[in-house]
């Protein structure tokens, strides 16, 4: 498996219970074949962090109605009905924690915008609670953490619920060849929610369906890759992917130190800018963040304009090949948007593509995996499950008809396989790849043209599930370029294919999430193309 194919895949009981299915979205050609009939409405579907505070504070909900709302939900669609299995466990303290929080807010004490609200975390960022933290895998079942990450440190800070843990590609789709999406032993098979026959896409699987299909307020993913861009865009939710160093990855199971950060999967920019703000900060665990001191905003709202378009430079990205033609359509009608609410339009404005498109960054992903897990793993004390990337190879090979019924752990093998960070191999491949995608990719172009923003297709459409064959790899993706420098990208929805939702991408260079945001936030509310799922079986 080659980069090219690894980065475009890793790219890879409430109130009122009686509305039908949502409708698909008006102007799309799409025919829903077995839709699931009834579905239960939900007070909450598409509702905002904004939406939320005012019900609390008008004393219309409480955080504890909020909360039991959501889990009534998850327990109508993702277990049974649709089963979409984007959760893998929910938070056994969490209707205790809201009456904590209702207090508060009671006695007068609010924390901010999130205090109350429901988030759900990917199962690779640590609790220190009564739920686990296992990147979907049987190896770790039952690991409990000594102590929070630091996002989830800063999220219970600033007043946050955390819900529960979504499902993901087990080892965030660092395991084997021929993986499919979505898939963990723990959590099986996360399911599309526009059509249930379809791919989540991304190790972030399970935070974009939840997102998507209303199970949660707010959830945060991670990417190495694309797997935070690419379930944004197969979901049809907004994503951003911070620069690396802007949200600590400090009890965070990793694949690699130089491109891992976590990162906001929400319905709206708005939602994804407060929750972007309150877990950034220095950790002294996490040495990236210290760049980060000077460049953060812990409330990155303020950025959020709807003119903010109006002046603006975009380039267009031509570079990125493999997009579906009508992919290509929804773009070039996403640019003549952008240049009506007042943008100017440099297009192309390319990349220079064997800077993502070569076997030097598989490598080195492969020697920090090997590295990184060993150290993570040595944070969880001597009762550990695993406590070496061998004795996890050694726990899939003894399980294999749990672990490995549908594809192996090649890229597990290939890891163990490698040297020391110091072999000149990783060190040149490291150095190599991030100035080709920093100072003479990203930056190099941003400066030449003057860019505020860099836009692309995010990614192809969500493929049919299969796990004989393994993820479809010929699609095109544009998540290479920033995620290798470790710069920021925004996921915004573009519109729909036969029903299915895809995405645009506004990536520049590090610490420009403020200007990503204001021109993202510009397009979301100038096209407004957000439809919720319809939980159709399959689509014709």
């Amino acid at each position: 498996m080659n980069r090219r194919a690894f980065l475009q895949t890793t790219a890879a009981g409430a109130a009122g219970l009686t509305a039908s299915v949502a409708c698909a979205p008006p102007g799309d050609d799409a025919s829903g074949a077995g839709a699931q009939g009834e579905i239960p409405a939900f007070e909450f579907d598409e509702v905002t962090v904004p939406d939320l505070q005012r019900m609390m504070e008008s004393g219309e909900h409480t955080a504890r109605s909020i909360a039991q709302a959501y889990v009534a939900r998850i327990e109508a669609l993702d277990g049974q009905g649709p089963e979409l299995r984007s959760m893998i466990e929910i938070n056994p303290d969490a209707l205790e924690i809201a009456d904590e929080l209702d207090a508060e807010r009671a006695s007068g004490q609010v924390r901010g915008p999130l205090h109350g609200i429901p988030v759900a975390l990917k199962d690779n960022l640590d609790t220190h609670d009564r739920m686990t933290t296992t990147a979907g895998s049987l190896a770790l079942e039952g690991s409990i953490p000594p102590q929070d990450s630091f996002v989830a440190e800063r999220l219970r800070a600033a007043g946050a619920l955390l819900l529960g843990k979504a499902n993901m590609s087990e080892w965030a789709y660092f395991r084997g060849e021929r993986a499919t999406s979505g898939w963990s032993a723990r959590g099986g098979q996360c399911r599309n929610p526009y059509a249930l026959d379809r791919n989540p896409c991304g190790s972030s699987s399970g935070s974009g369906v939840a997102a998507s299909a209303n199970l949660c307020a707010l959830t945060v993913g991670t990417e190495t890759g694309g797997s935070i861009m690419c379930p944004s865009s197969s979901n049809g939710i907004v994503g951003i992917k911070p620069t690396v160093g802007l949200w600590s990855r400090s009890g965070i199971i990793p694949i690699s130190h130089s491109q891992d950060t976590a990162g906001p999967m929400t319905r709206t920019v708005t939602d994804a800018a407060i929750l972007l703000g309150a877990a950034v900060g220095v950790d002294p665990r996490d040495e990236a963040t210290s760049r980060s001191e000077g460049n953060f905003h812990t409330d990155y709202t303020r950025f959020l304009d709807e003119a903010g378009l109006q002046g603006a430079r975009i380039g267009v990205a031509r570079s990125f090949t493999g997009f579906d033609p009508r992919i290509m359509t929804l773009f070039d009608e996403a640019i003549a948007a952008m240049r009506d609410a007042g943008a100017e339009i440099v297009d192309p404005a390319n990349l220079p593509e064997a800077a993502w498109n070569d076997e030097m960054p598989l490598l080195v992903l492969e020697y920090e995996f090997k590295a990184d897990l060993n150290a993570y793993l040595a944070t969880l004390g001597p009762d550990a499950p695993v406590r070496t990337l061998a004795e996890i190879i050694e726990f899939n090979e003894q399980n294999a008809d749990r672990e490995m019924p549908h594809f192996g752990q090649q890229r597990m093998t290939a890891s163990q396989a490698r040297g020391p960070l110091t072999d000149e191999a990783y060190v040149t491949a490291v150095r190599t790849i991030q100035r080709a995608n920093r100072e003479d990719g990203i930056d190099a172009l941003a400066n030449e043209h003057q860019l505020d923003a860099i836009i692309a297709p995010t990614r192809d459409l969500p493929w049919v599930t299969d796990h004989i064959k393994g993820d479809r790899l010929d699609g095109g993706s544009s998540a290479g370029p920033a995620a290798i420098a470790g710069y920021p990208d925004i996921s915004v929805p573009m519109g729909f294919v036969k029903g299915l939702p895809v995405g645009v991408s506004f990536f520049g260079p590090a610490w420009t999430e403020p200007t990503l945001i204001r021109v993202a936030y510009a397009f979301e509310q100038a096209t407004r193309h957000r439809r919720a799922p319809t939980l159709a079986a399959t689509l014709g």
